[in-house]
């Protein structure tokens, strides 16, 4: 009952700012986040009035922009440092912060004819190509480097790497058949018809995977801005994002 109190609590408020002129809200945001993101836009923008207008991409790409005078008014990032970035030099709304999500990597192959993957060790045996979301900028090939690191495999297959600018590139790559493998988000993967899981790294073994979003310093929009990100800590948003794979950061089952 309590859950549908919020829930009812919410979408009144909601209504109670109908009043106020609609507009738009810049949401700067990882490319993993698309799916889960474009559905909760659905419900979101006809009971809030305002419009959400996506910039989705790698999130070192999109903090690089906002450093450069992109106009966003929410960033949410596929991990700590890109954000860490951004309030060095002033241009995070502190108060905002919040760390919502976590996520899991995981090994696939193309369904069609992939490398023979059943553990770790099997991709330094590869013939061909790794792919990665680039390991030194982006957040999925950071994670997915680290990772490899501490299995002690990336001296292993650092020359097998193709370096892609996104994960949703990364896993393109596999599913074209232009890499034999490649190490993404299992929210990603989930989406792919074209790929098979051959390995989930377990929460003990990988890297500590974690979505923090704020409103952005001189949003256009600030009022439409926090509305936003206080809606994606609600219960309904998060639903959203446990249906499409990602773990709610302070739930259970959280990394």
């Amino acid at each position: 009952m309590r859950l549908h109190r919020r829930i009812l609590l919410w979408v009144l408020s909601l209504v109670a700012s109908a009043a106020l002129p609609a507009a738009d809200v810049a949401v700067f945001a990882a490319a993993s986040l698309t799916d889960a993101l474009k559905e909760i836009a659905r419900t979101y923008e006809p009971a809030s009035g305002d419009t959400l207008v996506f910039n989705l991409g790698a999130s070192s790409a999109l903090a690089r922009q906002i450093k450069e005078g992109a106009p966003a008014e929410v960033f949410f990032s596929a991990d700590e440092a890109k954000l860490d970035e951004l309030a060095k030099v002033g241009l995070i709304e502190n108060d905002t912060r919040r760390s919502l999500l976590s996520n899991t990597l995981v090994i696939v192959v193309n369904k069609d004819g992939g490398a023979r993957i059943t553990v770790p060790a099997d991709l330094a045996k590869l013939a061909g190509r790794l792919a990665l979301a680039e390991p030194h900028t982006v957040p999925a090939g950071i994670y997915a480097k680290e990772y490899l690191q501490k299995a002690g495999l990336w001296s292993q297959v650092a020359g097998k790497v193709v370096a892609t600018d996104n994960v949703r590139a990364c896993l393109a790559a596999v599913e074209a058949g232009n890499a034999d493998a490649g190490i993404v988000y299992k929210t990603d993967a989930l989406l792919s018809k074209k790929v098979t899981i051959a390995y989930e790294v377990a929460a003990a073994d990988g890297p500590v995977i974690s979505y923090p979003l704020a409103v952005v310093i001189g949003a256009k929009n600030p009022v439409g801005a926090r509305k936003f990100v206080d809606y994606l800590a609600t219960a309904p948003a998060k639903a959203v994002f446990r249906k499409h794979g990602f773990l709610v950061r302070g739930s259970a089952g959280e990394r």
